[in-house]
């Protein structure tokens, strides 16, 4: 399996690709980290809600206990203190409770949506182009190494001439056709090679003489 091209610009421009790809996940998590952190602040108003009310109930549990056991009257008060502590302080710290769990799950929510969405993205469309990149450089190393013979040269100029685009020829030949039909077949090899990220030292074989005039 080859993962680089051969050709040092194009081996530099997947390298780079590959290490943006790893940084641009890697602050997608660091701010589905901050978005997590920062959501997860706000469950201190539940938090507080919560320990107000546990403070009412503790004041009433306190009240009770004071007044629980005195004659006559002592239990009956005592019992409605501790009513009124669950009914106000224990339904407001479970209410506050109830808050900060929403407020954290809501967090851990967020924290995975903003991670997950850009790196779903990034996941559908770079590594399908990366995998079709190493297909096709470990097929182009495996068919352009050894010797080649004449045929095969004429063939890959003739492939360079009709198959690439101009863009692809132009750093090689200004004149694919003309360079074809006069037997210069380097430049479109080289073009060739260069398309498929191959050096030159991968296919050997020795140039015509109309190829070297």
């Amino acid at each position: 399996m080859k993962l680089y091209p051969d050709v040092p610009s194009r081996r530099t421009r997947a390298i780079v690709g590959d290490a943006v790809a790893l940084v641009l996940l890697a602050l997608a998590a660091l701010l589905a980290v901050w978005v997590h952190d920062a959501v997860t602040g706000l469950s201190v108003l539940g938090a507080g809600v919560k320990d107000a009310g546990t403070a009412i109930e503790d004041g009433f549990l306190t009240a009770a206990g004071a007044v629980d056991g005195l004659p006559l009257v002592g239990d009956p008060i005592a019992d409605g203190l501790r009513d009124a502590g669950t009914g106000s302080g224990g339904e407001l710290a479970d209410l506050g409770r109830a808050g900060e769990e929403r407020v954290e799950r809501l967090a851990r929510i967020l924290g995975f949506t903003t991670f997950l969405l850009p790196a779903l993205l990034m996941l559908a469309v770079l590594p399908p182009r990366r995998l079709r990149q190493v297909r096709d450089l470990t097929a182009a190393d495996a068919i352009l190494s050894g010797v080649a013979t004449e045929e095969h040269r004429l063939l890959l100029a003739r492939r360079a001439a009709f198959g690439l685009s101009y863009a692809s020829l132009l750093p090689h030949t200004r004149d694919p056709l003309g360079d074809l039909a006069a037997g210069r077949l380097s430049p479109l090899i080289a073009a060739a090679l260069d398309d498929a990220g191959v050096l030159p030292g991968h296919l050997v074989g020795s140039p015509t003489p109309a190829d070297v005039s």
